[in-house]
């Protein structure tokens, strides 16, 4: 049986030191990453009826349903164990004697695509929701997301049975099977979501990074894993429709914003067609952004949502 194994780690105030690395991104560049319209894309996508009583009866009341986007985590995938890009949380994965080593064995030549490569990943609350809700604000109601800033959801350093030596999942139909679970398709496949953990064949650094930060996300988005971790998830309520299980090549249900080793304002699934920029110390980071659906409570009982579109 799966069993998710879920960790506690005192998060009061983001560690303020300097992890090392050659590049590194910091908290308040990460706040002003949120403050994407692209990644954002709010619209209204229908009408939900409430009923609201009164000693002098009841009546149905309406407000609209809205759509966007909310960056739930950062993403880290990085070579040197203890070396997170962002610098502020980086002593929350320390080396330690269970995860002591990192790195890979490619030097990006094309002859040696038999060889492996290896991505520490952490997945930790996004710090940007304060201003990230202002921002918001402004194009209408605000959805709430899932992820808490600063908050760790997976740290592979911890993680290391499953990230390190691929306990349990080398055994699942998932990692068995060619072409099941991949990102990508076609002539265009950067690699395979399971077995969950930190190795794969990959001669380009950011396919692997980019593949490493896409299996933490699918973890942390599911609950019963096997694997060392809190889920990042909301529950639904009424007029409340929050985001689902992260899925590869679906941006219905995430999709990624570079913020390492360079940032971008636009956000993509992997794999994306833009440029893919190598990080010279193997350190790369990306925010998760994940759809949610709402509606401005207006009644004690809710009756009910129409759609405007084909999509709710």
């Amino acid at each position: 049986m799966r069993r998710q194994i879920c960790f506690s780690l005192i998060v009061g105030m983001p560690f303020l030191i300097n992890s090392g690395t050659s590049s590194a991104i910091d908290s308040a560049t990460l706040i002003a990453s949120a403050l994407s319209p692209d990644c954002l894309a709010y619209r209204i996508t229908g009408v939900c009826y409430w009923l609201r009583c009164t000693p002098y009866g009841c009546k149905v009341k309406t407000s609209p349903k809205v759509r966007h986007y909310v960056p739930d985590a950062v993403v880290s995938s990085y070579a040197a164990t203890g070396a997170n890009p962002w610098r502020e949380v980086a002593l929350m994965s320390p080396v330690n004697p269970s995860a002591q080593g990192g790195g890979d064995s490619t030097t990006n030549h094309a002859n040696e695509n038999a060889l492996l490569n290896f991505k520490n990943a952490d997945v930790i609350g996004h710090p940007g929701t304060l201003a990230f809700n202002r921002f918001v604000s402004q194009f209408g109601y605000t959805c709430a997301g899932a992820g808490q800033p600063f908050t760790p959801y997976l740290l592979s350093a911890f993680d290391f049975l499953a990230w390190r030596y691929n306990v349990p999942e080398m055994l699942y139909v998932e990692a068995l099977t060619p072409g099941l679970r991949e990102v990508g398709s076609g002539g265009d496949v950067w690699g395979s979501v399971y077995p969950r953990g930190g190795f794969l064949q990959q001669v380009d650094d950011y396919k692997a990074a980019a593949v490493v930060a896409q299996r933490a996300g699918d973890v942390v988005t599911r609950s019963g894993q096997p694997h060392l971790y809190q889920v990042l998830s909301a529950k639904s309520k009424p007029g409340y429709w929050p985001a689902g299980p992260l899925r590869e090549r679906d941006a219905d249900t995430g999709k990624w914003q570079r913020l390492q080793p360079d940032l971008s304002m636009s956000c993509a699934v992997f794999p994306s067609a833009d440029e893919l920029p190598q990080a010279e110390d193997g350190a790369y980071a990306w925010a998760l952004w994940r759809p949610y659906s709402c509606c401005k409570r207006m009644g004690q009982q809710f009756l009910g949502s129409t759609a405007l579109g084909a999509r709710q």
